[in-house]
């Protein structure tokens, strides 16, 4: 997940986020970080930073100077993290096929059949149904192969402090400046060393690529050793995917999408006004079924749902009918790309383990 905590504040966890020392999935060699020659006692920000470190007992002055001397600039993350340049439509089929793939299928299966008892008893607790869960921690990282080896302190340090020149930067820098100070809460209460966590270019961990504030608000320790460890524990990733859709708006025991096909001209404005009104389910059955035909007698008619555009490029766009559930999984990563190649890859996995 490449931003996977929405909000900025930072919340005390209801269990402290520990280091673990046992590995039961495979990691990546961590990354040798290549300093830049920036170096983050020369930003004044960072000065107030470390004044409000203190004033929140996080760290005090000699520990928080310590952390920035040993944090490295890293010019490779200000590249990585750019938005890519306007170039070819989106295209549903092509990012698609990316994602829904042999690999990640036979990995899932795998990874369904280790950790059986452990979904299931995540489907009774929360209510997430274990293709979903499966689905959603394949496409994050193909269940453990793909984490990231950069220092998180590192990537979210230079993020914080020295974010690229975009319209947002203001808005990003204060992000994962609230992330950072995640991180040293969470490397606070588990007495661990801030460098010692590993994730991707934006400061996402582990399994299922959680940012720390979203480890702080949300993970929780699954396998009941006593320790929070998303890197290592796929149970404590499972819990923690499950815990954060419920807290999202998954509602349990109703369907996630349905094929549709629209019933008036794409222009028409009553199809615009629905593709406008983004991440929500806000129609009723009645307000939807009048402009896209759900070719299925199963859908619910007593629950909200929206209407899902996927851009095909030069193709006719796909359209799908979404209920509280697929926007549930946008909360997550808020594009309806990401969350339809969940739903398929679960549903696609879970087909096939029950031949």
């Amino acid at each position: 997940m490449l931003l996977v905590a929405g909000a900025t504040a930072i919340h005390a966890p209801a269990a402290a986020a520990k280091t673990k020392t046992k590995k039961t999935v495979p990691q990546q060699a961590p990354a040798t970080p290549v300093a830049s020659s920036v170096r983050f006692s020369d930003f004044n920000d960072v000065k107030v930073f470390i004044q409000e470190l203190q004033a929140k007992h996080i760290l005090d002055e000699a520990a928080a100077n310590r952390f920035f001397s040993e944090a490295v600039h890293l010019e490779k993350v200000k590249q990585l993290i750019k938005p890519a340049p306007a170039g070819k439509p989106k295209n549903w089929q092509a990012y698609r096929s990316r994602f829904i793939e042999s690999i990640r299928i036979e990995k899932g299966l795998r990874f369904w059949e280790e950790n059986e008892a452990t979904l299931a008893r995540a489907e009774a607790e929360f209510g997430i149904p274990q293709e979903i869960i499966v689905g959603l921690i394949g496409i994050e990282t193909l269940y453990g192969r793909n984490t990231g080896n950069f220092r998180v302190a590192d990537a979210l340090a230079t993020l914080a402090f020295d974010y690229p020149e975009t319209p947002n930067k203001e808005a990003r820098q204060r992000f994962f400046r609230d992330e950072l100070e995640a991180l040293l809460v969470m490397a606070q209460q588990s007495q661990s060393d801030p460098f010692a966590y590993k994730g991707s270019y934006a400061g996402a961990i582990g399994l299922p690529q959680f940012m720390p504030g979203s480890i702080l608000r949300y993970a929780v320790d699954y396998d009941r050793d006593g320790k929070i460890d998303l890197a290592n524990s796929p149970a404590d990733a499972i819990g923690s995917v499950a815990n954060y859709l419920a807290k999202h708006g998954w509602k349990k025991s109703i369907p996630v999408a349905f094929p549709a096909a629209l019933l008036l001209p794409q222009d028409h404005p009553s199809i615009k006004e629905a593709i406008d009104r983004g991440l929500k389910a806000t129609f009723s059955y009645d307000q939807i079924s009048a402009i896209a035909g759900i070719s299925t007698r199963d859908i619910p008619v007593q629950i909200s749902y929206g209407l899902i555009d996927l851009q095909n490029g030069s193709a006719p766009d796909e359209f799908w009918v979404g209920t509280e559930n697929f926007y549930a999984i946008t909360q997550y990563n808020r594009s309806y790309f990401y969350a339809m190649s969940v739903y398929e890859l679960g549903r696609i996995i879970k087909i096939t383990k029950e031949k």
